[in-house]
C-alpha cells in the first residue's frame, strides 16, 4: 500500500508518476535506441522538419530530402504533433538521446491523463495505480520498444481525457452545465486528428461508443444532450484541424495513398493470430496475439472480479462504480471483438475503419477501459503487482522468443543527421509518393539537373531549398530539361519570369521543363493551394467560435449561478 502522506500534494503524485515512467526507458541507457517498425520514419522525419525550421518553413508540407532527395508529400499527409514534438526534442538535446525523451513524455502524459479519469471514481493511492498500469501497459511497452509507433503512443494521452469529458457532459450539473466540456471534447478530438489518424479513426468510434453506452445508462434528456453535444463536437473538432485535414483529404488523389492498404498491412491479415506468406509478419504477429491474450484475460478476469464485489457492497460510492464497470467492461467488450476474425465484416463496412489497419490497435482503447477495471477489481497491491507483472514476462517471454528488438546506437544517429545536413537524403514511403509514380526506379547518382539521357546540364544553381528551387541553365538549342524532384501538383514552375507547363518523366515521374536555346532562370515553388488557403480560413473561424464560446459560455454560466432565481430555489 503506498502511504497517503505521499500524495498530499500534486508535486509528490506526478513525482512518482515521472519515475514510474522513467523506468520503462531505463534500458535506453545501456542498450541503445531500440529500433522498431517505424523509428527511421519518425527519426527522418524529426531531424527534416528541424532542417526546415532552420530554413525558416514553419509549417513543413513536402519532405525535400526523402527518397534521396527527390522528396514526398509526407508532411502534407501526416499529423504535425508527433513530428514537431520531436523536431522541438531534437533542437535542444542530442538525437541519441531524442526517442527516449519522446517517449517518456508520451507515457507521462498518458499517466497524466489517466489520473485525471481515475480519481473520478478512485481514491488517489488507486487512482495512481492505474495511472502507472495505463503509461506502463504491456501494448504500450510494445509500441516503444518493437514498433516505435510514436504517433499512435502520444495518443494514448486523450483516451482517458475522451472518457472523462464524456462523463462530465453526461453529468451536466454544476460546472459542467455550460459549454466548455463540449468545447474541450472538441479540443480532444482535433487532437485526435493532429497526432495519428489510425488513432483518430479509433477515438472518435469510441467517441461514439461510449456516448451509446452512457445514453443508454441514462434518462432521455441526457441521451439527448450527450448525443448533440458529441456531434457538435466533433463537428468543430474536425474544424479546428481543417487546416491539416482539408488538405490531406483533397490531394489524397495526388498520391500513392492506396499503399496504406497494402497486403501485409490490411485488417484481415492482422487479426490476433494470424499467419500470412511472410516469416517476419507471423513472427511479429505472434507476438503481439500473445501479447494481447494475455491482457485479455487480465480484462476478462478484472470485470468478473469488480461485478463479484458490485454484488456484494451497496452503496452511494459503489453505485458510481457500477456504472463505470458498465461503461468500461462494454467499451472493452468491444475492441476485444474488434481484434478477432469475427469482426470483419465491420472492417470491410464501417466508414475510415479499413484505415486503422492493424486490429491490434484497438489495445490502445482496451488498455484505458483495463486500467480502471483492474484498480476496481483489485485491493492488494501485492495482487496488482503480480498481475502486472504476468503481463509484462507474457510480452518479454514471446518477444525474446519471436521477435527480439533492434537496437540504434549513437553512431546511427550521427550518419541519419549526416545524411540530412549534407542532403543525401534517405529512403522515403510509397504512400506520399505522387501518383503513378515509382520511387523503386529512381537513380540515387542522377544530377540535380539533367538532359533526357541523364546527363548533367550546365547550370549554375542559386537556391535548393526545401519549397524553393532557383537556378540557371545554358543551352545550345531547345530541349527538355529534367529536375531531380517528383512532380506535384503543387510545384509551380516559371522560366524567365514566365509560368511554364511542366511534362514528367515515365516511371519515376520527375519534373521535364521546357527551355529555349540560350540562358534560361528557372524556379520552382511549392505554392500554396487553395485547398490549404481554405483550410486555415476554416480552422480560424473554428478556433474564433472555440474562443468566443468558451468566455461567452463561462459568463453565462455564472450570471445563471448566480441569479437571484437560483438563490432563491438554493434557499
Amino acid at each position: 500500500m503506498i502511504n497517503p502522506n505521499l500524495l498530499k500534494s500534486p508535486i509528490s503524485r506526478a513525482t512518482l508518476l515521472a519515475g514510474a515512467c522513467f523506468l520503462a526507458i531505463v534500458p535506453f541507457f545501456w542498450c541503445g535506441n531500440p529500433s522498431g517498425h517505424d523509428f527511421e520514419f519518425h527519426t527522418f522525419s524529426w531531424m527534416e522538419v528541424l532542417s526546415q525550421w532552420k530554413h525558416g518553413i514553419i509549417y513543413p508540407r513536402w519532405a525535400a530530402l526523402a527518397h534521396w532527395g527527390y522528396g514526398e508529400a509526407r508532411f502534407l499527409f501526416y499529423p504535425p504533433a508527433s513530428w514537431t514534438l520531436g523536431a522541438a526534442l531534437g533542437a535542444v538535446l542530442p538525437w541519441k538521446t531524442v526517442p527516449g525523451a519522446y517517449c517518456f513524455l508520451a507515457l507521462l502524459l498518458a499517466a497524466a491523463s489517466m489520473y485525471l479519469l481515475a480519481r473520478q471514481w478512485l481514491s488517489p493511492p488507486d487512482a495512481l495505480f492505474a495511472a502507472a498500469f495505463y503509461a506502463l501497459n504491456p501494448y504500450h511497452l510494445l509500441i516503444v520498444y518493437w514498433r516505435s509507433a510514436y504517433a499512435e503512443l502520444l495518443a494514448a494521452a486523450l483516451l482517458p481525457l475522451l472518457v472523462r469529458t464524456l462523463l462530465r457532459i453526461t453529468d451536466g450539473a454544476g460546472n459542467d452545465a455550460g459549454v466548455r466540456p463540449t468545447l474541450t471534447l472538441s479540443l480532444i478530438l482535433a487532437a485526435a486528428w493532429l497526432t495519428n489518424e489510425p488513432a483518430a479513426i479509433l477515438i472518435h468510434y469510441s467517441a461514439a461508443a461510449l456516448v451509446l453506452f452512457l445514453a443508454l445508462t441514462g434518462t432521455k434528456p441526457v441521451a439527448v444532450r450527450i448525443v448533440l453535444r458529441t456531434a457538435l463536437a466533433i463537428l468543430l473538432g474536425a474544424g479546428l484541424a481543417a487546416f491539416y485535414l482539408l488538405p490531406a483529404f483533397y490531394e489524397q488523389s495526388w498520391v500513392n495513398l492506396g499503399e496504406v492498404l497494402a497486403p501485409g498491412v490490411r485488417a484481415q491479415d492482422n487479426f490476433l493470430f494470424t499467419t500470412i506468406a511472410d516469416p517476419d509478419h507471423n513472427r511479429f504477429n505472434l507476438l503481439v496475439s500473445t501479447m494481447a491474450l494475455a491482457e485479455i484475460l487480465a480484462l476478462i478476469f478484472a470485470t468478473c472480479l469488480t461485478r463479484i464485489q458490485q454484488t456484494k457492497e451497496k452503496d452511494k460510492k459503489k453505485e458510481k462504480q457500477c456504472r463505470a464497470w458498465i461503461i468500461l467492461s462494454s467499451w472493452g467488450a468491444v475492441t476485444v471483438l474488434l481484434m478477432l476474425k469475427a469482426s470483419y465484416w465491420f472492417w470491410q463496412h464501417l466508414p475510415e475503419l479499413r484505415f486503422v489497419q492493424l486490429p491490434f490497435r484497438w489495445l490502445l482503447c482496451m488498455n484505458a477501459a483495463l486500467a480502471i477495471l483492474l484498480a476496481l477489481a483489485t485491493k492488494r497491491w501485492s495482487v496488482r503487482v503480480a498481475i502486472f507483472a504476468i503481463l509484462l514476462s507474457a510480452l518479454l517471454i514471446s518477444g525474446h522468443r519471436f521477435r527480439p528488438p533492434w537496437w540504434e546506437k549513437a553512431a546511427d544517429f550521427h550518419d541519419m543527421s549526416k545524411a540530412i545536413a549534407d542532403g543525401s537524403g534517405y529512403e522515403g514511403t510509397d504512400e506520399y509518393v505522387p501518383a503513378g509514380d515509382d520511387a523503386s526506379e529512381l537513380n540515387k547518382t542522377l544530377p540535380p539537373i539533367s538532359d533526357d539521357s541523364g546527363a548533367p546540364i550546365r547550370s549554375k544553381i542559386q537556391a535548393w531549398e526545401p519549397t524553393e528551387k532557383h537556378f540557371t541553365v545554358h543551352t545550345a538549342a531547345k530541349q527538355n530539361i529534367t529536375v531531380r524532384l517528383f512532380s506535384y501538383p503543387a510545384f509551380e514552375v516559371t522560366v524567365n519570369g514566365k509560368p511554364t507547363a511542366t511534362s514528367k518523366t515515365d516511371d519515376t515521374g520527375l519534373i521535364v521543363i521546357p527551355v529555349d536555346a540560350g540562358d534560361n532562370d528557372i524556379r520552382i515553388h511549392f505554392r500554396v493551394t487553395n485547398d490549404r488557403l481554405l483550410g486555415d480560413i476554416v480552422s480560424l473561424i473554428s478556433l474564433s467560435v472555440l474562443v468566443i464560446a468558451w468566455f461567452c459560455g463561462s459568463s453565462l454560466t455564472r450570471r445563471v449561478t448566480h441569479s437571484p432565481q437560483k438563490k432563491s430555489a438554493i434557499a
